[in-house]
């Protein structure tokens, strides 16, 4: 049943089509569209980056419409001789980097593993470097073509560069570690807190 109303269903479209293909030729239809297009008068706009509004991301903060002070308001703190307002909170925050901010357990806590984690992250780093040098010295040996050779050895130079610097990272973050347990004995940190 369904097999011969399939077949009949195409039947329809295969007899209706040619009727319709035969009317219209390419030619009669390329003829009228361009009729049309002088018809139509081109009013559309054309946009820019300019014309689209700048969307911020989700993920970033919205930033905070600056508010400048009025002219009046400078003046007046000018001939008053008082610091703006601006200038206030930027002293509040120089003293809390001076060390004014409470030192508990959170913030030993917390630069220690920012401390390590950049050790880690180098480490890490280290290793995948010496990979690539490892690979790219026998990539080097086996090479027979010159040309060849002498891009490998570029590469392998760039990686060898970067693989000092690494170590020497390493050496920094190190110190840095140990520069932060040196202090936290001084201050009389329990040893727990540098977990």
């Amino acid at each position: 049943m369904r097999l011969s109303l399939f077949a009949t269903v195409v039947a329809l479209m295969l007899v209706g089509s040619p009727t319709s293909a035969h009317s219209q030729s390419l030619g009669d239809l390329a003829k009228r569209e361009a009729e049309r297009r002088k018809t139509v008068k081109d009013d559309g706009k054309v946009l820019t980056n300019k014309d689209v509004p700048r969307v911020i991301p989700s993920s970033a903060p919205a930033p905070s419409p600056a508010v400048e002070p009025s002219d009046a308001d400078k003046s007046a703190t000018a001939a008053s001789g008082d610091k703006p307002a601006e200038a206030g909170q930027k002293d509040e925050k120089d003293a809390k980097a001076a060390g004014d901010e409470p030192k508990d357990q959170k913030y030993w806590s917390e630069r220690q593993r920012q401390l390590q984690d950049q050790l880690d992250r180098d480490e890490t780093f280290l290793q995948a470097v010496q990979t690539r040098v490892n690979a790219l010295t026998t990539d080097f040996v086996n090479r027979d073509d010159p040309a060849q050779r002498s891009v490998i050895a570029a590469d392998r130079q760039k990686a060898l560069e970067e693989v000092t610097r690494l170590n020497a990272a390493i050496v920094a973050d190190k110190k840095a570690v140990a520069d932060l347990e040196e202090e936290a004995h001084r201050a009389g940190v329990p040893p727990g807190w540098l977990r």
